[in-house]
């Protein structure tokens, strides 16, 4: 690999390859970094996001496209997604979406229109149409999945073999998240549902955004070697950090469930619990019930508890960063998403994970609560008063995990991505070079 040297122009006297050491060493120096140098022209990335329960797999995905455009600048970047709530949130520039018709999860891999309830199997039929059409029309250099292989119910393999059938040069990458499931049951899915085999035929890398020493998917989830030799941790997903803003004030409180689409039990016990505290204990709170929560829970929670000082209701807030910013504990589930941003604020949280239909957020909560990150409280103990005796414990000061999380999953993001491209782009030179010689010969 070629590195630029100090006082080169990239792309001076031939293309410029930046490693990720020239990265982190020139940052702050007012430099500027070409990462995409080497190409010849802006690359066109795709990422597919089947959302169908919570904010999660759209969040990360947004947050890895805003990534790449700010590596990128001139990158085309579509996002083909199933989320209903894609345009709540602000889309930089070089970023556009393609809006799926919407399905939910009713239990373990089992689907179901969210909207037209009526019309289940025709919405897979046009979503799977969608998406194919998408990609071979796009025809991205780059192709990043999010957490299926074969898309929900298969929707994306008719994709996937026509880009194959085609020779198109289109790289494939599978993103996961840290945990799935518990082990057995995620082994015997990944048996029968095809999809190590999928992986196998189709994808060039599978990243794991999440930490080999607190989980090892690879060992827990039995890959084989065919997949395992593919696969990469990249380590936790880092959101930007706003600068905190706690003024000195009566402690804050953040409660937030995601979504919304369940959860709202915790917000209730939260708010139990802070009715029952006396007088002398102020605390300033933030609810944020989530898009998703349906509107008559809502309101019952409105009324039941709307009229409580220093208690501040949100439906929805995009950019919770500013939340996090601002608070002295966070109340909330165990997901994905959102023990990343904790992670990325040091902020000291009680998770009530999620424990049903899939142990995700029960396993991924109880890992970081035993390495001194978070606290759990686990779900069948959650009562209001416990609840808020948690909440008043962790306002006092106590010790932070000694060992610090791996939170370096962008930047090894922006390294594969950047050796990826590099790799396409010599394999492109060298089949032009190639066909050139054959037709001087």
């Amino acid at each position: 690999m070629k590195t630029k040297t100090s006082g080169t122009a990239p792309g001076a006297g031939g293309p410029e390859f930046w490693t990720p050491a020239d990265e982190v060493a020139r940052q702050g120096t007012g430099e500027t970094l070409r990462p995409s140098a080497f190409l010849a022209a802006p690359p066109k990335i795709l990422l597919y996001s089947h959302d169908t329960f919570g904010l999660g797999n759209i969040r990360r995905t947004l947050l890895l496209s805003e990534e790449l455009i700010a590596q990128y600048p001139g990158a085309s970047i579509l996002i083909v997604t199933g989320s209903p709530m894609i345009h709540a949130f602000r889309i930089p520039k070089g970023i556009d979406y393609i809006k799926l018709p919407c399905l939910y999860r009713v239990d373990v891999g089992r689907y179901a229109a969210r909207f037209l309830v009526e019309c289940t199997a025709e919405v897979k039929v046009t979503r799977s149409a969608i998406l194919r059409e998408s990609v071979l029309g796009f025809d991205p250099d780059l192709m990043i999945v999010d957490k299926s292989p074969a898309g929900v119910d298969g929707e994306l393999l008719e994709a996937l073999v026509t880009l194959r059938q085609q020779q198109r040069r289109t790289t494939l990458v599978l993103g996961v998240r840290d945990i799935l499931d518990e082990p057995e049951r995620t082994r015997r899915i990944l048996r029968t549902n095809g999809s190590f085999e999928t992986i196998d035929r189709f994808y060039d890398e599978v990243w794991i955004y999440g930490q080999q020493s607190i989980f090892d998917m690879v060992a827990e989830y039995a890959f084989p070697e065919s997949v395992a030799s593919k696969t990469k941790f990249c380590g936790y997903l880092k959101r930007p950090i706003s600068k905190s803003s706690c003024n000195g004030g009566p402690p804050h409180i953040l409660v937030t469930t995601g979504g919304g689409d369940d959860g709202s039990n915790i917000i209730e016990a939260y708010l139990a619990g802070l009715c029952g505290l006396p007088r002398s204990t102020t605390l300033r709170t933030t609810v944020v019930f989530g898009p998703q929560m349906l509107a008559a829970r809502r309101t019952e929670l409105l009324e039941r508890f709307g009229y409580l000082a220093d208690v501040t209701f949100l439906e929805f807030e995009p950019d919770l960063a500013k939340h996090y910013a601002e608070s002295n504990v966070v109340v909330s589930q165990a997901g994905y998403n959102t023990v990343c941003e904790l992670l990325s604020f040091s902020r000291r949280a009680i998770l009530i994970p999620r424990a049903e239909p899939v142990c995700e957020q029960l396993i991924r909560a109880r890992l970081l609560a035993a390495r001194g990150y978070f606290d759990i409280l686990e779900p069948q103990d959650l009562t209001p008063d416990v609840l808020i005796s948690k909440v008043l414990t962790a306002l006092q000061p106590g010790p932070f995990a000694l060992v610090p999380p791996d939170l370096d999953g962008l930047l090894r993001v922006r390294e594969r991505v950047r050796a990826l491209l590099r790799e396409k782009s010599l394999t492109r030179r060298c089949a032009s070079s190639s066909g050139s010689a054959d037709a001087n010969a």
